[in-house]
């Protein structure tokens, strides 16, 4: 989006940020406040009323609709990218820690490995054990919050947008021909830190057949061939329409498009990858203005037949719904108007919205042999005494089935943490970070093939999900409580 405003710039520098702000009870447009000698994440004081001082246009709910001649975006945001690039890179460094390290013989249902240990770094002379005896007052007293629990702003928290992991990007242009690559920006995440791709394919209807992927990352070029025979006419068409490419608010015919050349647009499953996801990303459609927007890692679809709430922050309360929003709403970031002028996709509710609700209802949880059927919990006899404990702390003082009941070990409930109890309000990258509102509760089913964890893709690994609730429930967990429930969440 092309839009004349000001926005929140932090500069990652060596031993410093620069802050440039324009809001309102701050310095004036172009005006500099420096923060000596503090990491990317460093607290930024807010200004006094948040939600009426950013420094956005009173018109801000709608984007422009006459914009500059592509070849002046083109320049402009392809010069800007090796710097924002280089901003958000170093606050992902500063952050977390992103080596390679798979931990030993635990593996996504194709194959990958899953990655290992706490990845949120911690402040100098700091541990866990020292911040879980701290009070959520002591915390935020002492700046203690750890900076990979901050919400995660989006590449361009400006711009904002679908991005897509590199490797989505180069199967789907070997099989189509269609480019998801921006001009403007790239995906932050590493590969070994996101689900594996293709992911496996596992059918309610059809459990017999395994995973019907057959390896492959299903598109408009394949899913006949893949799925004639196994699903009704009713589903086939259905994943007809998940696989088709509609404009989109970066991928388009118009002028205001992210991608280098007018575009056919995304599909559904360029996000949720087989019916599953790839963690690609993008901003919330529902908030303004753009800093207070809550970055959103895509979902995986597995299981929706069993779920009765969908998206992430949205509460849709039905996988049409869900189907529907998305292409009318959150696929032109929340504004009818744009959507519109780049090419808005109305879908009929009664057949075409029907249909594909109907295949993502067939989408299944990988297999997980050491559960029971009846009642998804552990066969005692099965599954590692390690396993069984783990099982008793999720249950118990662990506290994570209040929300996470089995079967699926999800409530269907959307919760706030309240995690702004921990720290005081910032702006990270053009992002302000109050607060995360209500999150959905994630299915826990087949887990270990979902990272990275949280809507908005903050926790790299489980072990990290472990430490931010030990943290944000208060549990105080000991380090072989912690072993234990990781062990379990690894055979769910």
């Amino acid at each position: 989006m092309t839009r004349d405003i000001h926005p929140f710039i932090l500069v990652c520098g060596a031993g410093s940020i620069v802050a440039a702000c324009s809001g309102g009870g701050g310095p004036g447009p172009g005006a500099l406040a420096r923060v000596a000698d503090a990491p990317a994440f460093a607290a930024l004081a807010p200004p006094a009323h948040p939600a009426r001082d950013q420094a956005w246009p009173s018109s801000a709910e709608y984007m422009p609709v006459i914009t500059p001649p592509f070849t002046e975006i083109f320049a402009r945001l392809t010069a800007a990218k090796p710097a924002l690039m280089e901003r958000q890179l170093a606050l992902m460094a500063s952050r977390y820690d992103l080596s390679d390290r798979p931990a030993r013989g635990v593996t996504m249902s194709r194959g990958k490995p899953v990655q290992e240990g706490v990845r949120v770094r911690l402040p100098p002379g700091v541990t866990w054990a020292m911040l879980a005896a701290m009070s959520p007052a002591e915390i935020r007293a002492k700046d203690l919050w750890p900076a990979g629990f901050y919400p995660l702003p989006h590449t361009n928290q400006v711009e904002g947008g679908f991005v897509f992991p590199r490797v989505q990007i180069d199967e789907t242009k070997k099989q189509e021909g269609r480019d998801l690559t921006r001009f403007d920006l790239d995906f932050d995440t590493p590969d070994a830190f996101l689900p594996e791709l293709p992911p496996a394919i596992y059918l309610t209807s059809r459990k017999d057949l395994g995973d019907v992927s057959r390896g492959k990352l299903v598109t408009n070029q394949n899913f006949f061939e893949l799925f004639e025979g196994i699903v009704s006419p009713r589903e086939l068409d259905g994943l007809r329409l998940l696989v088709t490419p509609f404009p989109q608010q970066q991928f388009n015919l118009t002028s205001d498009r992210r991608s280098e050349r007018p575009s056919t647009g995304a599909t559904c499953f360029d996000c949720h990858a087989n019916g599953h996801t790839n963690g690609a990303y993008h901003l919330a459609p529902d908030a303004r203005p753009e800093a207070y927007r809550h970055r959103i890692n895509t979902p995986t679809l597995r299981g929706v037949n069993m779920q009765r709430l969908f998206g992430s922050q949205r509460a849709l309360k039905t996988i049409e719904d869900f189907t529907e929003f998305e292409q009318r709403g959150a696929y032109f970031d929340g504004d009818h108007v744009i959507g519109a002028k780049k090419g808005l996709n109305i879908l009929d509710r009664g057949a075409q919205v029907a249909n594909m609700a109907g295949f993502q209802e067939l989408l299944d949880f990988p297999p997980a042999p050491k559960l029971r059927p009846v009642d998804m919990k552990l066969d005692p006899a099965r599954a590692t005494q390690e396993e069984l404990r783990g099982q008793a702390v999720f249950f118990g003082k662990g506290q994570c089935a209040n929300c996470h009941a089995a079967p699926i070990y999800s409530d269907n409930f959307s919760h706030d943490l309240e995690t702004e109890r921990f720290y005081t309000p910032r702006e990270i990258n053009g992002q302000v970070a109050a607060g995360d509102g209500p999150i959905k509760t994630f299915p826990l089913r087949g887990i270990k093939d979902s990272p990275p964890y949280l809507h908005d893709g903050r926790l790299l690994t489980l072990d990290d999900t472990i430490e931010f609730f030990n943290l944000v429930l208060e549990l105080k967990l000991s380090d072989g409580e912690k072993r234990d429930l990781l062990a379990f969440l690894y055979v769910l």
